[in-house]
């Protein structure tokens, strides 16, 4: 009998996972998501700075086998650092400006979060921020006002009227484009934004929320400034569909993978928003899975049938459309939570087919979480997942108590979950072939040989607190996660009304602080408005220019670059790090005209940050 092995091992074959491919907006290959936070997350007394907390864990999350983090919404809540950012208040708001009661988010400072941000990228990670556009809060009476980035107050950006949003006599209750009235039951109080031209201020014509000049133009400024990979939508009920659509199809987030959250356990209602609304263009949460599958099998084990997972959910239907998940932030200590056995759901959607989601609270250790009892179970599912599982998924086995499926692409997996408090004995077919010797690599169970038939005989453990499940395949797969390091490129647009001051003429302006690698190149490419400026054949004539400056870590000046009106739009300003650390752009104009005394100005910085 061969020794039972954990599939934590000396490995022999190195197998490198990239991280996933984005095309046409969904993952191209395998991967795992985690949803990196949870309520109020850091207020627990032990964490201040959630941005630079998960930016400590980006390399471990990688090593781990996670390929995406889905982190919060980014933007200024209606009270400041007390929201959670599901009340959005500013739509060019990161933690910048002092306003709503605090100048950091809830989660941070804005250099925090490109901070973190780029350290995820740096490890390979994918970013997915959540989208909150069915509404806003914080304003006062329908009127929404922001200073500007001279502190200015109602100078801001994409500031908003009665005339933006639904009220009792302006329309009555909110309704998309075909007159379907949206769900607002989650925040009955919030302020939701009108996606009809009736009544709304417009410019030239648009729709000054809806169109370029509002929520979209917005999306694509935080897709720039963070660069995104994609997006999470929340209440999609409350999100005129018809006009999310082309907001996704917008600029920059054309192309970015997207998930919907549709509170809801309706498969047809799932099929019908990703299909016929959203035309394929996003996936959705498996709230079908979740509610009337995954709850009542880890919390009435007893009572679950075991054979009503055949065909189970939404994932059945949709596959390559379906993000499969046990908890989130919403369902969390709530009647809709999963309270006991929680691996075994786990241990089903990490083995079969669909994106799978795994919260934050039930993989960390922090204080508050659950992980210290799971994380290492996860792990070691998540490397199955991204190793072993592929292909379709073939039902081998069902009862009350046993469901054993087969993923039948790759190597093949068959795993087996019991419900039961005894471990259960089956025999079933396999595509393994006949004779062929096959390894629980959960470590829950013994190696076992196929038949002349290609059978094979497994024994399942008992539940034991979620552990009843086994994952065989044939021997000696081995394989391990790496952190491939790639860079960013981070967009910061200069500009009276928005956060970042435009190129003063009178003082240097800081533009972006962000962190290096050793060793690394910096590269700053700068586009400009250069209306009315004087022409020069060089910073001493008495042309208009802009000079751009690059500070090192101990802020001695260690590149400079000047902008004349000849210069070609987006040319770099480019320097190696010598030292890992903060280096800092700043920008100043001289001799400009009166009519554009302080020009506007877009900074794209690309580099690559520490991994750890």
């Amino acid at each position: 009998m061969h020794q039972v092995r954990h599939w934590i091992q000396t490995v022999s074959t190195v197998l490198i996972l990239a991280p996933i491919a984005i095309l046409c907006g969904k993952p191209a290959s395998a991967g795992v998501m985690m949803e990196g936070f949870y309520l109020n997350c850091p207020s627990n007394g032990v964490y201040q700075d959630w941005w630079d907390h998960l930016a400590e864990q980006a390399n471990t999350f990688s090593l781990d086998g996670f390929t995406a983090i889905w982190i919060p919404c980014a933007l200024k809540g209606a009270s400041g650092g007390y929201s959670s950012g599901y009340d959005p208040y500013d739509d060019y708001d990161l933690g910048d400006k002092n306003q709503a009661g605090t100048i950091p988010t809830h989660y941070g400072t804005r250099q925090q979060l490109e901070r973190s941000c780029a350290m995820m990228h740096a490890n390979g990670l994918q970013i997915y921020e959540d989208i909150v556009d069915s509404h806003r809060d914080g304003g006062n009476n329908y009127s929404y006002s922001y200073i500007n980035s001279y502190g200015t107050a109602g100078a801001g950006r994409f500031g908003k009227s009665i005339n933006d949003f639904y009220t009792d006599g302006n329309g009555g209750a909110p309704m998309d484009y075909s007159g379907d009235i949206l769900d607002t039951s989650d925040n009955p109080d919030g302020n939701w934004i009108m996606p009809t031209t009736g009544g709304q201020t417009e410019i030239n014509g648009q729709d000054w929320v809806w169109a370029a000049y509002g929520m979209d133009q917005a999306g694509n400024w935080i897709t720039n400034a963070l660069d995104l990979n994609g997006y999470r939508i929340d209440d999609v009920r409350a999100t005129p569909y018809n006009w999310l659509y082309s907001f996704l199809n917008y600029g920059s987030m054309a192309n970015k993978y997207v998930v919907g959250e549709d509170y809801d356990g309706s498969i047809s209602d799932l099929e019908s928003w990703v299909g016929s609304d959203m035309q394929n263009r996003a996936s959705a949460f498996d709230f079908a899975l979740k509610f009337n599958y995954l709850n009542p099998m880890c919390n009435n084990p007893g009572s679950f049938n075991m054979a009503s997972l055949v065909g189970a959910g939404f994932v059945a239907q949709n596959p390559g459309g379906a993000v499969t998940f046990v908890e989130n932030h919403d369902t969390d200590g709530t009647s809709n939570s999963i309270y006991q056995n929680k691996l075994l759901a786990y241990a089903y959607i990490l083995t079969n087919q669909g994106y799978p989601c795994v919260y934050y609270r039930d993989w960390s250790t922090d204080q508050g979480s659950y992980g210290s009892g799971m994380q290492a179970q996860i792990n070691n599912l998540m490397w199955i997942h991204n190793f072993i599982a592929n292909g379709n998924t073939q039902q081998r086995w069902e009862n009350n108590q046993i469901y054993a499926y087969e993923r039948t692409g790759g190597y093949h997996l068959l795993t087996g979950l019991n419900t039961g408090q005894y471990s259960y004995t089956i025999t079933c077919a396999t595509g393994f072939g006949s004779n062929v010797e096959l390894h629980d690599y959960t470590g829950h169970a013994p190696d076992v040989w196929t038949d002349n038939n290609g059978n094979a005989t497994i024994t399942i453990p008992a539940l034991n607190g979620g552990l009843g499940y086994c994952c065989y395949s044939v021997e000696n797969i081995n394989g391990s996660f790496t952190a491939p390091q790639y860079s960013t490129t981070q967009e910061y647009d200069g500009a009276i009304d928005l956060d970042i001051a435009p190129a003063d003429n009178t003082t240097y302006v800081p533009v972006a602080t962000v962190n290096v690698a050793s060793g690394q190149t910096i590269s700053g490419s700068l586009s400009f408005d250069d209306t009315g400026w004087k022409s020069a054949s060089g910073p001493m004539a008495t042309g208009t220019f802009i000079v751009l400056q690059l500070l090192n870590p101990s802020g001695t000046v260690i590149g400079t670059k000047t902008y004349l009106s000849t210069t070609a739009q987006g040319s770099p300003l480019t320097i190696t790090a010598a030292a890992a650390g903060n280096y800092t752009f700043q920008i100043r104009s001289y001799s400009t005209p009166t009519t554009n005394a302080k020009p506007a100005y877009e900074l794209k910085v690309t580099y690559t940050s520490p991994q750890s």
